[in-house]
This record gives structure tokens, sequence and C-alpha cells, in this order.
């Protein structure tokens, strides 16, 4: 039973990763952005074409211009944190980015994170409160460790299941600045809004 649970919980953030990057990419085509995206099984990036439909099956990367290039990776063990992260945004271009033990690729220079953010894919209002205090112990662990260096990137939380309690913590963190963004995963005005976020970044 265990084993089927576990599945059952990365098949719900497998989900949450495919939506909330549908999503990203419809903001960005609605903001008249040109993009790139990483394909997980070629390892390569690829120009945006004029048929997007089911990339978001195989994407693990995203790349586009604002004031400069921005490259969001999923599931990346960041160095600073020693563990992995959700979703991370640098002020780098794809090529700047390599996952290997190169000291050079834009992961290992705290400075190029402009934002790490935890997404939580289960829409299980029994579980919500568990998956917020996992993804808020990741998210305190990345300010700390980003803090001994001396730096201090954004932080964000989007989640499928938000409950009372979790939504006024957020708020309260919101109002100190120690989150910087949150959104509810199901709600397509707060999704749509934490994207046109992270695109303008």
């Amino acid at each position: 039973m265990p084993v089927f649970g576990g599945s059952i919980r990365n098949l719900a953030g497998l989900v949450g990763e495919q939506k909330f990057s549908r999503a990203l990419i419809a903001t960005l085509s609605i903001e008249g952005k040109n993009y790139s995206w990483f394909h997980s099984k070629s390892k390569k990036w690829i120009e945006r074409s004029a048929d997007d439909s089911d990339i978001e099956l195989n994407l693990k990367g995203l790349n586009w211009q604002s004031a400069g290039p921005r490259t969001l990776i999923y599931n990346l063990t960041v160095p600073m944190v020693r563990k992995n992260v959700d979703l991370s945004l640098f002020n780098a271009a794809p090529e700047e980015i390599s996952t290997g033990n190169k000291k050079e690729s834009a992961h290992n220079n705290p400075k190029k994170y402009l934002a790490l953010g935890e997404l939580k894919g289960g829409i299980d209002p029994a579980g919500a409160d568990e998956h917020w205090k996992t993804a808020n112990s990741a998210l305190e662990r990345i300010r700390k460790g980003f803090a001994k260096l001396r730096f201090n990137p954004k932080t964000f939380f989007v989640g499928a299941a938000i409950e009372k309690s979790m939504a006024e913590e957020m708020y309260r963190q919101l109002q100190k600045g120690i989150l910087s963004n949150a959104a509810n995963l199901t709600d397509e005005r707060q999704t749509i809004s934490i994207c046109k976020w992270l695109i303008h970044l």
C-alpha cells in the first residue's frame, strides 16, 4: 500500500507540474513572448512552434526574454540548499546552465537565481496542510541557504489544494515579505497572475 500511495502522490505532482506548465506557456503566448523549452527525453532546447500541444508532457524547462534572458528549470538540485527545488528561475540563458559539475554553470552562482518555488499538485484537501508544511519548510531552507551567502532571491508557492488555515499563514508571510508570491493552481486568475509575475521578473 505505501508504494501505491507514493505512486499516486508522484502522479499528482506530475499532473500539477503539467497544468502549471500549460498555464505558463499560455501566458507567454498571450504576452507575445517567444520561448524555447527543454525536452526531458532528448535533453535539448526546442524553439517554440505553431503547434505547442502536449509539450508540457515532456517539458522540464522554459526560456524567454524579460529584462534579460530568463530560464526556468524544473526539479533542480540547488547547491546552496543541497536539496531538490521544484522551480528555479534564473537570470541566465539556457546555455549558461549545466547540471553537471561545471563550476561556471549558473546554477552554482547564487546571484543568478531570481526566484525559487515549491509546487504541490495534490488536490486532496485532507493532505493539503501536510503539503504546505513540507513546502514551507523547503522554502525556509532555501531562504536560509541563500541568506548565508548574502543573497535574497524571491520565493513562491503554487498548490492545488489550499485550505483556510494555510491561506491565512501564506497571507501573513506575503504581508511580511517572507513569501514573495503564492497561487492556488485550481484558481485560473491566481495561476495566470503568478505566471505573469514570473515572466516579468
